[in-house]
């Protein structure tokens, strides 16, 4: 990118991939990760599909209370749930879509929808993923 970093996010993985340790450079983040047991693992821990629907769930939600203001529309109240999915492709490997369900309780589901599309242009994890997985967006 050709513009300077706001900010810059530095974690670590160590150990056996799924089955092993994560830690955030200032160690704010410190977790073991486990393979779930939908998929034959031992679950009990955190895992990668988690961390990505915590970081778009916080990152949309944030777009989302950033474009609501600009539009000075209520986003009072207003929830995320974001649900990462682990897909096997077809020709070998893995992909993932997403699927996120937005709740704006103060809205009329046409601002409420339109506030959501406008939030999905804005959002990092929206622009980073745009093209790449397939990405649902839904009112509650």
């Amino acid at each position: 990118m050709n513009t300077p970093a706001l900010y810059t996010a530095t974690a670590v993985a160590h150990g056996d991939g799924r089955n092993g340790h994560i830690q955030s450079s200032d160690g704010l983040l410190d977790a073991p990760v486990r393979t779930p047991k939908e998929l034959g693992g031992a679950g009990g821990a955190t895992n990668p599909e988690q961390l990505f629907a915590a970081g778009y769930a916080a990152c949309f939600h944030s777009a989302l209370k950033l474009v609501a203001s600009q539009e000075k529309l209520d986003a009072s109240d207003s929830e995320v749930v974001a649900d990462v999915s682990l897909h096997a492709l077809p020709g070998g490997g893995y992909g993932l879509s997403a699927r996120l369900e937005v709740a704006l309780p103060a809205l009329e589901n046409d601002d409420a929808q339109r506030l959501i599309e406008r939030a999905h242009q804005v959002c990092p994890y929206s622009n980073a993923t745009r093209g790449n997985i397939d990405v649902q967006l839904a009112v509650a």
